[in-house]
């Protein structure tokens, strides 16, 4: 018996070993990107700016505070940080699928046949009783060998879809760095336009002031003052427009922050210019650096391992099981040792034959899902390299509108100035003067405009980078 027994296991081991060989896993190759070595715009260096962490990036010490609550409360951030836990305890469940399953069983019946059954007549004739007792207690041991490497597929699917989960939280942590940002810009060009309105407002009453004095001194018709009224009342009108919007953007920037309506304390508008060169690197550091790519490579490799896992199921699988434990028919004999001992043990090779072409279809659909995979990987680089050349081109954009319109309302301050000093001593008639009030007005709402895009330029180069996460 010994002679046999080592006999079976020397075959099941070759067999193993021969099968191991064979294993349906697929090594993963990265597709072919086929990058463009530089960004269409002009950038410096091979470092990029995506490497500076988003408390140095940001001088503004508020709004610094103000994205570190954003990172504790923001509900989509804490939502996604939940999404990886799952995926984790997913992981770990997949680490240990190469081991054994062990399980223990405990049972007491008992049986009471019918006296007119053959196993009720058997019982009276033979054992002289009329009902079975059988108590047992055992353990069973059951392990499937990893033969086409299934179980390594999957644990290699399992973790690239936490690592992807993982990445994807980095991707919610750039965005919402940026929303928060961006609402911020927005706030201080609300308040820079708000100083406008109110500059203009008191501009306008002065003029409207002097024009109804010209008028009792019959210098100027009814007609004028009612056109320097209406120009007061086109600032006031902008000035509560104004401060509506200031109220919803400071709830919208609350709600970002996990908090209720209420005000939001920020620094005063700060109309510095910006740099005019950006460190970009180039765009093979995407790969590395912006966590949507590395979360749609995760996705490939997850997509890769399920190839191989679906391709294992269509073969052979081994199973080796063994169980042993205490059984007795009398609950008194039950823990008799060594008598009522016994055990089993088996191996299993499972081919399947015809299952309706499930196996296949779901080969067929994992190949499919890989292809798609690769498709969205691609996508996410392309993505990013026009995010990146795009954010390029408005920061170029918004510096040379920058200065245009910084030039333009210098140029029509002074005309305001130059118009009032002329109409007070008679060179000028009040259309001219209400005329650069409004021109002055609208400049300065349209710069206040170009320094919010200019900013919200530069936050999305650094977003699209991949800034942000670290």
């Amino acid at each position: 018996m010994n002679a046999v027994f080592k006999k079976y296991i020397v075959v099941i081991l070759v067999a193993v070993t021969v099968l191991w060989s064979c294993s349906a896993n697929r090594n993963y190759t990265r597709p072919d990107l086929k990058l463009p070595e530089n960004y269409s715009a002009q950038t410096t260096g091979d470092s990029s700016l995506a490497l500076q962490n988003w408390k140095v990036f940001f001088k503004d010490a508020k709004l610094v505070a103000l994205i570190d609550k954003a990172l504790t409360n923001n509900f989509d951030y804490q939502q996604a940080l939940k999404r990886v836990e799952v995926y984790q305890s997913l992981a770990k469940q997949a680490k240990v699928g190469w081991l054994p399953a062990l399980s223990a069983q405990a049972s007491a019946s008992t049986v009471n046949p019918s006296g007119n059954s053959l196993n009720g007549i058997s019982l009276s004739s033979f054992l002289k009783t009329n009902h079975i007792e059988d108590y047992s207690v055992s353990a069973t041991l059951s392990w499937e060998i990893d033969v086409w490497g299934k179980i390594k597929n999957r644990k290699e699917a399992a973790m690239a879809d936490y690592l992807q989960s993982y990445e994807a939280t980095r991707a919610v942590q750039t965005s919402v760095i940026a929303a928060v940002a961006d609402a911020y810009f927005t706030l201080q060009m609300f308040d820079a336009q708000l100083i406008i309105a109110e500059r203009n407002v008191a501009l306008s009453d002065s003029t409207t002031t002097i024009m109804s004095l010209q008028k009792s001194a019959g210098q100027v018709t009814s007609l004028a003052v009612q056109q320097a009224q209406a120009q007061a009342q086109t600032a006031k009108l902008l000035r509560a427009q104004l401060l509506q919007s200031i109220q919803l953007q400071e709830n919208g920037l609350r709600l970002l922050l996990g908090d209720y309506p209420g005000t939001i304390d920020r620094e005063v508008y700060d109309n510095a210019l910006l740099d005019s060169v950006y460190a970009t690197g180039v765009p093979a550091a995407l790969l590395s650096l912006r966590p949507d790519v590395r979360a749609s490579e995760q996705a490939l490799l997850a997509a890769n391992a399920r190839v191989g896992v679906a391709q294992a199921n269509r073969y052979p699988s081994l199973t080796l099981s063994a169980s042993g434990g205490l059984n007795a028919f009398e609950a008194s004999d039950w823990f008799s040792v060594p008598t009522s001992v016994f055990g089993l043990a088996s191996g299993t090779l499972l081919q399947p034959i015809f299952e309706r072409r499930a196996l296949r279809t779901q080969y067929e659909i994992a190949k499919t899902q890989r292809e798609q995979s690769v498709i969205a990987f691609r996508q996410a680089v392309t993505v990013g390299v026009h995010d990146v050349t795009n954010a390029l081109v408005k920061l170029k954009g918004t510096a040379d509108q920058r200065t245009f319109a910084h030039d333009r309302v210098n140029g029509l301050e002074t005309a305001v100035s130059n118009a009032q000093l002329l109409f007070k001593s008679g060179m000028a008639d009040y259309l001219e003067v209400i005329t650069a009030q409004s021109r002055a007005l609208s400049a300065s709402i349209e710069e206040s405009i170009i320094i919010r895009q200019q900013r919200s330029a530069q936050v999305e180069l650094y977003r699209a980078l991949g800034g942000g996460w670290k």
